[in-house]
């Protein structure tokens, strides 16, 4: 399997840099997709100062053109897709523009890259498709639905193409994370302050208290990296794997939690 050609969406930062470069070390042809060149610079010098091979290419995952070119190009045997944002903001107030980019970019980007891929992945007798989720695509809290919306939606999404591409060889598995140190943090905090003057703006306070809390403790995303590493080389991946031990254990509460018990918790957490 090393050797064979990866691209990973959204490369530049956070899970997608650390499995670009975890792909390199094991040998993989690690391609990572970027939006700028100050971006691609980014990944050549985390690299060089890795002491490996990863090579870019500029590619807007809601720029269908690019999207095609990118793929045509590398002809990956396996596609990670990565690339996604934080979209923090109660559902009254994001207005249609901003779902609409969100579900583009987390929903309809990666059907698209896989649809383009599966050609290439085919002719080479099988290939992978591995979809970051987030364990925010098992459960829902308040101010951030529309993000929680899209992993929903890619959970369903790879669950029905696992199926119709396995006779091909293709293996489709999702990897859902829990807290760890990506810029997504800094990203939210972004958002919370357009936000101002909201109806929601206290609970949008005590989210971001709440958040700041757990980044001491969160995990480094080289852990998610290695989870996807480990999955490219497996014969027989399993549809998800949970990372972290606050993925899994919010998963379980999911499944033994009464909705109004985790509604009402969640709503006295954040004063709602």
């Amino acid at each position: 399997m090393p050797s064979r050609t990866v691209l990973t969406t959204g490369a530049n930062s956070g899970i997608g840099l650390a499995t670009v470069l975890e792909l390199a070390r094991r040998g993989y042809r690690s391609v990572g997709s970027v939006r700028s060149e100050a971006k691609a610079a980014e990944v050549e010098r985390a690299a060089a100062e890795a002491g490996v091979a990863v090579e870019t290419v500029r590619m807007d995952v809601t720029d269908a053109g690019a999207c095609a070119e990118a793929v045509d190009r590398f002809a990956p045997w396996a596609l990670i897709n990565n690339a996604g944002y934080s979209v923090t903001g109660a559902i009254e107030d994001v207005d249609d523009a901003e779902a609409r980019l969100a579900l583009e970019t987390m929903v309809v980007a990666p059907a698209r890259l896989a649809r383009l891929a599966l050609p290439h992945m085919r002719a080479q007798g099988g290939g992978r498709i591995i979809n970051v989720s987030s364990i925010m695509g098992l459960t829902t809290t308040p101010l951030t639905g529309w993000y929680q919306a899209s992993k929903h939606a890619l959970e369903g999404l790879s669950d029905a193409l696992r199926m119709e591409v396995a006779k091909d060889g293709v293996r489709v598995s999702l990897i859902e994370p829990g807290g760890f140190k990506t810029g997504i943090w800094e990203e939210a905090e972004k958002e919370v302050a357009r936000r101002a003057g909201s109806r929601y703006e206290s609970a949008y306070r005590r989210s971001m208290d709440g958040a700041r809390l757990v980044q001491a403790v969160m995990g480094d995303p080289a852990q998610v990296a290695k989870v996807i590493t480990r999955v490219l080389g497996s014969w027989a991946p399993r549809a998800r794997y949970l990372v972290g031990y606050d993925a899994q254990g919010i998963a379980l509460a999911q499944r033994f939690t009464p909705t109004v018990v985790k509604d009402a918790v969640t709503r006295l957490v954040l004063g709602l």
